[in-house]
């Protein structure tokens, strides 16, 4: 009896073990699948929030620009804040005093660079009548030159069609500068209160989550997106600034007016990504041929200019700035192209820093550890 007993309760636990074994197994196939159509819904309703985001952000571009642009300074100054605090200085006192030199810094130079570009306004007139008295013996040379310009400007003078534009583009100027003015206020107010509120809102994010891991991937990402500005704004400053100095160089060596603006100028405009290396260019140029008489001498500061950028770019930066912070160069140039066409040319300037700020929440979402230990 006893054994007859065991083998009925074997057979049972056995009949038990196969049954859910078969309900495990037959499990996957009653969930819905998904066909083509769902698939293509899906992706319909992902593409028509990513176009309504990027409207919402085109929109807003007067506000959201400078709340931005305030975020990435903000972030580069706090973190240099925290490494002022180890000589004793609250970061907080000392995030402000370095956005105090900061926007005295950017006074100084629009103030440095308003007056030369007030200039040159004021003179462009006299400036286009020379530069094409010089440009058109070199024109005259060339049969297909000649006829191009011919053909583009009719039976009208250059300097005539120069004149007819400035009207439009000087009121086009002037309609924007009271939407800069905003944005130039809006920025200084956001980057005083994200310094004075930096810690509380670093703390009140790490606080929006409930458990422990997702905390300690808060404080990773905040402490990968600091680096990464901080390393990028380091080394490119230092680039630039190189950069800067040679073409200061540059502008004496060819007998231009006012050397150190034009190393300021190159400094300045190195951040924004190929908009900034072409207008430089061009400004040299028009430099070089106001000031020599001589075709090829006049040509020579901005063809120097643009061989040390050209390499700078595709020589020290990679060499530099790409083994530290391991950026797609395709990726740079999409976000650039994105950027330039969302917010302009300020838009450029801040396509790399945003798309390291994306860099390093992907990499943390995409590593995703099962278990840290707490930092310190």
């Amino acid at each position: 009896m006893r054994r007859a007993g065991a083998s009925h309760e074997y057979r049972r636990a056995r009949r038990m073990v196969e049954e859910e074994a078969a309900v495990a197994t037959a499990a996957p196939s009653t969930a819905p699948r998904r066909d083509g159509i769902d698939l293509m819904v899906a992706w319909s309703i992902i593409g028509l929030f990513v176009i309504a985001g990027c409207a919402a952000i085109y929109a807003m571009e007067t506000i959201l620009l400078p709340i931005t642009l305030a975020i990435v300074v903000g972030i580069v100054l706090g973190r240099t804040a925290d490494a002022l605090a180890r000589y004793g200085l609250p970061p907080i006192l000392g995030g402000l005093l370095l956005a105090l030199v900061f926007v005295t810094g950017l006074s100084w130079l629009i103030n440095v660079l308003l007056g030369p570009l007030t200039s040159l306004a004021s003179e462009a007139p006299r400036l286009a009548e020379g530069v094409v008295a010089r440009v058109m013996p070199f024109i005259e040379r060339f049969e297909w030159l000649r006829l191009a310009v011919a053909r583009s400007v009719g039976n009208d003078a250059i300097a005539d069609t120069v004149m007819k534009n400035a009207g439009p583009m000087l009121a086009a100027t002037a309609a924007g500068l009271t939407p800069a003015l905003v944005q130039i206020l809006i920025f200084l107010a956001a980057l005083g209160l994200f310094l004075l509120g930096r810690l509380q809102l670093r703390k009140a994010v790490i606080l929006a989550f409930a458990s422990r891991e997702r905390r300690l991937s808060a404080i990773r990402i905040m402490n990968g997106i600091e680096d990464a500005l901080a390393r990028y704004f380091s080394i490119a400053s230092v680039i630039y600034l190189v950069l800067g100095t040679v073409t200061m160089i540059i502008a004496f060596a060819g007998g231009l007016a006012m050397p150190p603006v034009w190393g300021l100028f190159a400094f300045v405009s190195s951040f924004i990504p190929y908009l900034g290396v072409t207008v430089m260019t061009l400004s040299l140029l028009v430099g070089g041929l106001m000031t020599q008489e001589v075709l090829w001498l006049a040509l020579a500061p901005a063809a120097a200019f643009f061989v040390v950028h050209l390499a700078m770019e595709n020589l020290a930066i990679p060499a530099i700035l790409g083994n530290e912070l391991e950026v797609n160069p395709f990726l740079v140039f999409i976000a650039i192209v994105f950027w330039t066409w969302m917010w302009g040319a300020v838009g450029a300037m801040l396509a790399l820093p945003l798309s390291l700020i994306v860099l390093a929440i992907v990499e943390e979402i995409r590593e995703q550890p099962p278990e840290r230990q707490l930092p310190g």
